[in-house]
């Protein structure tokens, strides 16, 4: 009766699961727990946020170099390891010559300071908020903002592209800036990405256009991450 109880309450989780197909859907980590397995076009970056980890962190644990480079089939570790000795990620293809998962992020246009100087935010669009930071709200981790067809997003503040694709669920079309060591910014649900991995922006350059959730209005879908975590925007952004 116990095990049955439990195959029961597995499955409702699961159905849980399925039906959170939105934004921040919960991942579930095929075969064993606390791994990942690199794609093609993944960068650390994108992965540390799909998990809610700090990149930096990430890397440490998989005793990446500074250069963030990941390889299609590398195995990450999503935790922290028991004992002090870091084990590298291992690839599925051995150790045979590899091309990295995604390579634009080589090609920045200038590198780019990351100290943590204090960022000067200003708003990515502009338009009614639709919806709140709410932490505890797996499609709330940020904020959404209406707008038209097309309408400009533009980078919040200086930073570098560390990603621009669509390969994390919920997000669609998604660009990621790093400000500095502590700070991401995100942009989701875009029509057009106008910047690629690697290049340097302005803040108020124009990244993107906006385009349309899942249940069809136009609306930008903005996050900000402090070492990870998910934070409430409008606090960072200036009063209209």
């Amino acid at each position: 009766m116990k095990q049955y109880l439990q195959v029961l309450y597995l499955s409702m989780l699961g159905i849980g699961i399925v039906s959170c197909g939105s934004l921040n859907e919960l991942v579930q980590i095929n075969n064993q727990v606390g791994w990942y397995t690199v794609k093609k076009s993944d960068t650390i970056y994108a992965i540390a946020w799909r998990y809610g980890l700090d990149y930096q962190q990430l890397a440490r644990w998989n005793q990446i170099t500074p250069d963030f480079i990941i390889y299609p089939g590398q195995r990450l570790r999503l935790d922290e390891p028991e004992n002090s000795t870091l084990v590298a990620g291992r690839s599925e293809q051995g150790n045979s010559t590899r091309k990295a998962a995604s390579t634009t992020g080589n090609k920045a246009t200038e590198p780019i300071k990351t100290g943590n100087k204090k960022i000067k935010w200003r708003w990515p669009t502009s338009g009614k908020i639709m919806n709140t930071f709410a932490a505890d709200e797996l499609d709330r981790k940020g904020i959404d903002i209406a707008g038209k067809p097309g309408q400009a997003v533009r980078a919040v503040a200086n930073g570098k592209v560390v990603y621009s694709g669509n390969g994390l669920a919920g997000y669609g079309n998604l660009i990621i800036i790093k400000h500095n060591d502590t700070y991401l910014s995100a942009y989701a649900y875009n029509q057009k990405r106008l910047v690629k991995e690697g290049m340097t922006v302005k803040g108020g350059t124009v990244i993107s256009k906006m385009g349309q959730h899942p249940d069809g209005t136009t609306r930008l879908h903005f996050e900000i991450r402090k070492n990870g975590k998910p934070v409430d925007p409008l606090k960072y952004m200036p009063r209209l």
